[in-house]
């Protein structure tokens, strides 16, 4: 077994994450893959396969083009998230927070898998928002996105805000779209506060978020990162492991 095999540094990182009191948690796309949700960017990414799909998730042509609006919704209706479950990695990581501890979840996800796999919505920083939700562009009314999924199974291409009659968005940052500045504070401040940052199935090339991982580091933490490719960040991580998240995680966690 030479020093760089990959079973080696697993053990690296699985001796590095017991000793750990105070870890966070990043993920992106890729923890979600295995339940089935497609990632954006990647062979066979939401954008990769369908490029005018990138439109939807831009806000000028969101709020300008009702065209886009009737699309983006009959795209919500039918996203695999409704159906997906929790994979390992995810309950992998609902084990670290039972444990005491998981210190913070920052996630770029949309999709609320970490809270159905049982863990505190109070730990999960949703950098980029939530698709479980619907916000009125207007009124800032904010309510179920079951709610108004309804509306749209019964006939409405485009439905508006009940309070106001203004557009309605999933509660997600958009393209264009300023991210919620106490959002972005949290995960500073969560990654500052760590002895441990794992980042996990993201390219960390979505900023401000991946600059967590540089930022924990000058506080002192140590960083793994696990995901299937290179990342931004590898320069960075006292340790990278590439493989299947899903096969990685439940070993990289165990008690």
């Amino acid at each position: 077994m030479t020093a760089t095999s990959p079973d080696l540094q697993l053990q690296r990182a699985t001796s590095i994450t017991r000793s750990a009191d105070r870890i966070v948690v990043l993920t992106g796309a890729g923890i979600s893959t295995d339940s089935g949700i497609p990632d954006f960017r990647g062979p066979n990414g939401v954008w990769t396969r369908n490029p005018a799909a990138e439109k939807m998730s831009t806000l000028s042509h969101y709020l300008n083009d009702r065209s886009v609006r009737e699309k983006s919704w009959q795209a919500r209706l039918h996203n695999p998230a409704w159906t997906a479950r929790p994979n390992s990695g995810h309950i992998a990581i609902a084990s670290l927070a039972h444990s005491g501890r998981l210190h913070a979840l920052i996630t770029q996800n949309v999709d609320g898998l970490h809270q159905l796999s049982g863990i505190n919505a109070a730990k999960v920083i949703e950098v980029h928002g939530t698709m479980r939700l619907t916000r009125c562009w207007a009124c800032d009314d904010v309510r179920n996105m079951a709610d108004a999924l309804e509306r749209v199974r019964a006939g409405a291409v485009d439905p508006e805000c009940m309070e106001c009659g203004g557009i309605l968005k999933s509660d997600t940052i958009s393209f264009g779209q300023s991210l919620v500045p106490e959002v972005i504070d949290a995960a500073f401040a969560a990654a500052s506060e760590c002895d441990l940052l794992v980042a996990i199935g993201t390219t960390l090339q979505v900023y401000p978020v991946a600059q967590c991982v540089p930022h924990a580091k000058a506080a002192g933490a140590s960083v793994i990162i696990v995901n299937a490719g290179p990342t931004a960040h590898d320069a960075t991580a006292d340790l990278v492991l590439t493989g299947s998240i899903s096969e990685i995680l439940p070993t990289l966690f165990e008690q």
